[in-house]
């Protein structure tokens, strides 16, 4: 997901989003929608969060 619709959903939740990243605002949005706030964390590519939206996402910047 390109970073223009992170910060739309951001917005959508009136997330304050000035000065972070990518993932930092992916982070806050996961927090504010009660789940888990792991983006980019998955080690060895483990996930159990197959029901988030960020899943795709989430699992290549974890390779980085």
């Amino acid at each position: 997901m390109k970073a223009e619709e992170v910060r739309s959903i951001a917005r959508s939740h009136q997330i304050g989003i000035k000065g972070l990243s990518k993932a930092n605002m992916i982070r806050e949005i996961q927090r504010h929608e009660g789940n888990f706030d792991c983006y980019a964390s998955a080690f060895s590519g483990d996930c159990d969060q197959s029901d988030c939206r960020w899943r795709k996402d989430c699992l290549t910047e974890s390779k980085s």
